[in-house]
């Protein structure tokens, strides 16, 4: 689950770690007092407008704008909130604006990036800082990875104090900021393990001109599967800025994910999904979403499913690929009738069964009354629906 930097924000501040504080609205009747509440509480004369949506380069697309008055930040405000946004993370149809926050505006002395996440391939957290604040680290790490440092935590230590001190002199800081970054950096672990994120990122870290290290921005992304510890946090989750297909499907315990693809596909199991979209692309298609209806597929199950693989409009196609193990083929193949007959598609459907009662699913499927393309294996069912999608 993803929250908005007003909300990180407001944790970095329940830890004790200094942030650009300000105020976050949903409506313009709100502006006047807010940019008012800013000046009066932080005693900000100049003003940052943000746009609020879980997605990067804000800058860029002009959802971020400093204001040196309180009639531009007012100006600012008018034309961010309810405009759509269009970042590289956005896609071309970009996001709709709902929530902006009015900031102080800090003078900025250095811009410095600091994050945390887990290192699959090593099985460790790692806490990463790079002197290049600001900038997007994934053009860091490919144009000057040595730019980015990083310390691996080992389970049940914490970052250390030798650690922290490794951070801090990569980053060049010395004195009272150095002092002040590594507390920044152990209460930041501490948050990240006790709230089970997944992602913490502050980007920029910043030294003010008056020499305090202050979080200017923050990212937090956490383990859907620990909300249930941290109600508090569940609360945060804003479904507005959410795929609504992806909404839906958690309704009905589907693991759905859109992609950019014409193929549909349903299917049973995370690592068969996998391997679907694999031979998907093996065969020069492309998959539209990855579904996994899970052991206990039924009738209503392939319904929802299907309602939701179609919602989206790129969908020529789609592809049910079925091991029947917990669950009958010949269950699943009803349910496929079922549902095309009542959902009335109109577009080609590839199925592919294979284990309990599969040859009775088969049986079932030819002797139905509906338009089913039927598939022998793996390969086939895969270049019958690139066919068909492309058809």
């Amino acid at each position: 689950m993803k929250i908005h930097e007003y909300q990180a924000k407001e944790l970095l501040k329940g830890y004790g770690i200094p942030i650009q504080d300000g105020v976050t609205i949903e409506n313009l009747d709100q502006a006047e007092a807010a940019v008012d509440r800013v000046h009066k509480e932080f005693g900000a004369d100049q003003y940052v407008v943000k746009a609020q949506i879980h997605a990067g380069g804000r800058g860029k697309g002009g959802g971020v704008k400093f204001s040196t008055t309180r009639e531009s930040a007012l100006e600012n405000i008018q034309n961010i909130l309810g405009m759509t946004l269009v970042t590289h993370q956005t896609g071309a149809e970009g996001r709709l604006v709902k929530k902006v926050m009015v900031a102080e505006a800090l003078d900025i002395k250095q811009e410095f990036y600091a994050a945390i996440t887990l290192d699959r391939s090593k099985g460790l957290d790692v806490f990463m800082v790079s002197t290049e604040g600001g900038m997007e680290i994934e053009e860091v790490a490919k144009t000057s990875p040595e730019k980015i440092v990083r310390e691996a935590i080992i389970p049940g230590f914490g970052l250390r104090n030798f650690q922290a001190r490794n951070l801090v002199l990569a980053l060049g800081l010395e004195g009272a900021a150095a002092k002040q970054a590594r507390g920044i950096f152990k209460k930041l672990y501490q948050l990240y393990r006790e709230l089970d994120c997944s992602i913490v990122e502050i980007n920029p870290l910043i030294i003010t001109d008056q020499g305090d290290v202050v979080a200017l921005d923050a990212k937090f992304n956490f383990d859907d599967n620990a909300l249930y510890l941290h109600s508090d946090i569940a609360k945060m989750r804003d479904l507005d800025e959410e795929d609504p297909a992806e909404v839906e499907a958690e309704k009905f315990n589907l693991n759905y994910i859109k992609l950019d693809g014409s193929v549909g596909c349903m299917v049973n199991g995370a690592g068969l999904a996998m391997a679907t979209m694999d031979i998907i692309n093996q065969v020069g298609g492309s998959p539209a979403n990855f579904l996994d209806v899970g052991g206990g597929a039924n009738v209503e199950t392939v319904k929802n499913g299907f309602r939701i693989i179609l919602s989206d409009e790129n969908v020529k196609a789609v592809l049910i690929n079925i091991f029947g193990g917990i669950v009958r083929c010949d269950r699943i193949a009803n349910g496929i009738i079922e549902a095309v007959k009542e959902l009335d598609l109109n577009v080609p459907v590839v199925v592919r069964l294979e284990g309990t009662n599969a040859e009775m699913a088969k049986e079932i499927l030819a002797n139905s009354d509906v338009a089913i393309i039927s598939a022998d294996s793996f390969a086939d069912a895969a270049n019958k629906v690139v066919e068909a999608a492309k058809g």
